[in-house]
């Protein structure tokens, strides 16, 4: 079923606030890879990027849709793959860690991620897995053609990515439109489904979020905290994410600091 979903709607002013929020939380996830560092807790990365969203004007969302949410981010280690808990936790020498941050500046969200390898850089398959996920997220947006855009082309070319680099494609959380609020329709798989699309038209906002393993696809969720979501085979996963807008004839990626 091909579905025409207009996510967009948004005045020059709103996609402007959408811009300025996307390089603010850039700048943030700049200053953010450079604190993580062996002996750092994850609720200190909380506290430094909750100081950060208010020192450049914006405001943490994760309080507004969720205020049950412990924290201003979501800080996933190893297993953990989206919606992490930070915890007091100790980052150590080699912990691969998923960084998840929305923002609200001027009324408009935006929203990114990236994963990381503490005190070190990536080796072996750790590398493999950071390196794969990433360019498939660069290959969702690249797939993008502007007006017309089907969620399948964007799934599509994230899955060949990923499927080409033998890493396990999680199915059951997905991409999804963003701007006035932080999930909003359509969603948008990391993998095509036939049948099934939503036709994307110039002035929508997505964010595009692959998220992969170097085990299975499966995923479970934290019984104890009821946020962290984890790789079921205990596999460690990787998460890279961009908030992008749709134009007439390609893509405009907002979360990057250019």
């Amino acid at each position: 079923m091909t579905r025409e979903l207009i996510t967009g709607n948004k005045t020059p002013a709103q996609l402007d606030a959408m811009r300025e929020g996307g390089r603010i939380l850039a700048r943030i996830f700049t200053e953010i890879r450079a604190y993580i560092a062996p002996g750092v807790t994850e609720l200190d990365v909380n506290e430094f990027a909750a100081k950060k969203i208010v020192e450049y004007g914006a405001t943490p969302t994760y309080r507004e849709p969720i205020p049950d949410f412990p924290g201003v981010i979501c800080i996933s280690t190893n297993e953990a793959v989206v919606h992490g808990v930070p915890t007091d936790y100790m980052f150590e020498t080699g912990d691969v860690v998923s960084v998840d941050l929305v923002i609200t500046y001027k009324g408009m969200k935006t929203d990114s991620a990236f994963t990381m390898v503490v005190g070190q850089e990536p080796s072996g398959a750790v590398k493999h897995l950071l390196a794969v996920t990433e360019k498939s997220l660069q290959a969702g947006i690249e797939a993008i053609s502007g007006d017309g855009t089907s969620t399948n082309d964007i799934g599509a070319a994230i899955e060949t990515v990923l499927k080409k680099g033998k890493l396990g494609v999680i199915r059951e959380l997905v991409g999804h439109g963003v701007g006035l609020e932080m999930h909003m329709p359509p969603d948008v798989p990391n993998y095509r489904i036939r049948g099934r699309e939503t036709i994307l038209r110039a002035g929508d906002t997505i964010a595009i979020e692959p998220m992969a393993t170097l085990g299975g696809e499966r995923v479970v969720t934290d019984p104890e905290d009821g946020w962290t979501i984890r790789t079921r085979d205990g596999s460690l996963a990787a998460h890279f994410e961009h908030t992008v807008l749709i134009t007439e004839t390609g893509a405009e990626v907002l979360t990057r600091t250019q």
